[in-house]
């Protein structure tokens, strides 16, 4: 039986201070000897110059000017003249940021938040319910209209 106000004895033994909990790994690497005899390092990629993607539009706007109609004609002045899109790291935009204000906010603005005191007095319920009654006067209206005619 339990002793009233005090916590419950643990009944499990713990094992001694030589024990290590978790697993055990073998190291598969020569530690700081092999480091310091075998540098193992990365090759540098030779191919690391990217090529610019084709700018189709400056070499449609050439190839229209020079009265090239077909596509093999296109084919063949895409092969003569390729023309490549240039890095944007030099574009004018990039060099020369607009000048704009300095209290300016890109996006668009904020919706106006709904007015509370119209929402506690139902205003907008009072307004549907008279376009409510106003929509059905007019179709009554009209009935009567058909009716007479």
């Amino acid at each position: 039986q339990a002793e009233v106000g005090k916590p419950q004895r643990n009944l499990y033994t713990l094992p001694g201070f030589d024990f290590s909990y978790g697993l055990y790994i073998e190291r598969t690497d020569g530690g700081v000897p092999e480091a310091i005899g075998h540098w193992n390092t990365v090759k540098p990629r030779t191919d690391t110059v990217q090529k610019m993607p084709r700018d189709f539009i400056t070499m449609n706007r050439g190839a229209v000017k020079a009265g090239y109609t077909k596509a093999h004609e296109f084919y063949l002045y895409y092969k003569a003249k390729d023309i490549r899109c240039k890095d944007d790291k030099y574009s004018q935009f990039n060099r020369s940021p607009p000048k704009l204000p300095a209290d300016f906010t890109f996006g668009m603005p904020a919706r106006p938040s709904t007015p509370l005191f119209d929402l506690l007095q139902h205003k907008y319920r009072e307004l549907w319910m008279e376009q409510q009654r106003a929509l059905t006067l007019t179709l009554q209206e009209k009935k009567k209209k058909v009716i007479i005619l």
